[in-house]
């Protein structure tokens, strides 16, 4: 039955995303207490909503009013009373203590980090060096223990 109500809705509101939006808010009318124009016959609101709009028995330009006034107003805010705002302000004030107290830790600045990546830099190729010089060390102590061999066959 619904699709058949949608179809007869249409010839009133041609565009189908204005006819949800409208028939959603006498739903939501039908909810908060207004009166039916049409028996309910067992339908949800939504159903009763869609066949009086189709019937004509409601009118589609007062419910454009009242949808636009209720989007213009906006979500209800809900302020906390006086005693939540005395426990709000009172963690709030607790929180900045504790915060105070647990200062966090100087960290080096972007150039100090830098500048001693440089230096271990510069120290690991220092020592590399002195690792290659202690290998040429080394051959040359092989090559004399090579020329001490070839000598004693010599002899």
């Amino acid at each position: 039955m619904a699709r058949l109500t949608v179809e007869d809705c249409v010839i009133r509101v041609p565009n189908r995303f204005e006819l949800v939006m409208l028939a959603a808010r006498r739903a939501r009318d039908i909810v908060a207490g207004a009166s039916l124009t049409v028996e309910r016959d067992n339908d949800k609101d939504a159903v009763v909503a869609l066949r009086e709009i189709a019937e004509g028995k409601v009118d589609v330009d007062d419910l454009r009013r009242a949808l636009f006034q209720g989007l213009r107003q906006g979500p209800e805010i809900d302020e906390p009373d006086e005693e939540e705002m005395t426990l709000l302000t009172a963690e709030q004030a607790w929180a900045g203590i504790t915060q105070e107290r647990e200062a966090p830790e100087e960290t080096p600045s972007k150039e100090a980090e830098s500048a001693a990546d440089e230096e271990g830099a510069l120290e690991g190729a220092a020592g590399e060096e002195g690792a290659l010089e202690g290998a040429a060390g080394e051959e040359g102590a092989l090559e004399g223990a090579a020329g001490e061999e070839s000598a004693a066959d010599g002899a």
